[in-house]
């Protein structure tokens, strides 16, 4: 079982930048009950590996993820807290995380490119919301994420038509941050996911926190940024012309 998990969502780490790939290609990558339950774990284990700066998700081949694979649950498997417990895991991640998609980002896939700090797409790609087609109340949690990035007249929108839009109305809608041409799209995100490695993860970390809502993490990032040094580190670089050599986090 946990050979076919690798296989299903295979991870790389290289150069800082962990990419996990959703794999079930026979289902255009829509996620099997195991894969839902196997995420959570994998990215606590990327978020405790110091060696990894940011995380890319992606789907193999042509497609991102078309959803839930309905037909591998069991009778008393609930899809939806599956896919809210894997989305959740995803948004607390504590280091940048990028969506990287292609062809039919839907349903589920949808919840993890949402979950997600940033999306980049390639053209052609498709985004749907879809449980009004099936009569299912799509999770508080996830409806506000998805109210968030695009805004409640977009959320509607996708909500109670469960038409998919294309990768141009995703971009204009605020879902997508990038979109960029056919065959670019790797390259795209490894120049991306390379400037992302070379900013200070302190001031990512803060970031990402204040961004995402949290009021209660204002002092102890005062706190982490006084005794890091790399304030000082990056204005000295600059005076100097020099890359930083960001010190945070330092090991205990």
């Amino acid at each position: 079982m946990e050979a076919a998990l690798d296989a299903a969502l295979p991870c790389t780490v290289a150069d800082g930048v962990a990419t996990v790939v959703i794999n079930h290609p026979a289902k255009r990558n829509a996620m099997t009950a195991a894969m839902w339950r196997a995420l959570p774990e994998l990215l606590a284990e990327l978020a405790a590996d110091p060696a990894v700066r940011v995380l890319v998700l992606t789907g193999a081949g042509p497609t991102f993820c078309a959803g839930a694979d309905i037909s591998s649950l069991t009778g008393d498997e609930d899809p939806q807290a599956l896919a809210v417990a894997a989305e959740e895991a995803l948004a607390a991640f504590p280091k940048p995380t990028l969506a990287a998609i292609r062809g039919f980002c839907v349903g589920g896939g949808s919840q993890l490119a949402a979950a997600c700090d940033l999306r980049f797409a390639e053209e052609g790609a498709s985004f749907g919301v879809t449980p009004a087609k099936l009569g299912v109340v799509y999770p508080a949690s996830s409806t506000r994420r998805l109210a968030g990035l695009v805004g409640p007249a977009w959320a509607k929108y996708l909500l109670f038509s469960a038409e998919l839009i294309d990768a141009e109305q995703a971009l204009r809608a605020g879902f997508l941050n990038e979109l960029v041409p056919a065959g670019d799209l790797d390259e795209r995100v490894a120049g991306f996911t390379r400037v992302l490695t070379s900013r200070s993860q302190l001031t990512q970390a803060a970031a990402k926190e204040f961004a995402d809502g949290r009021t209660d993490r204002d002092g102890h990032w005062a706190a982490e940024a006084a005794g890091s040094g790399d304030t000082a580190e990056g204005v000295a670089a600059f005076l100097e012309r020099r890359a930083p050599v960001f010190r945070w986090p330092t090991a205990d």
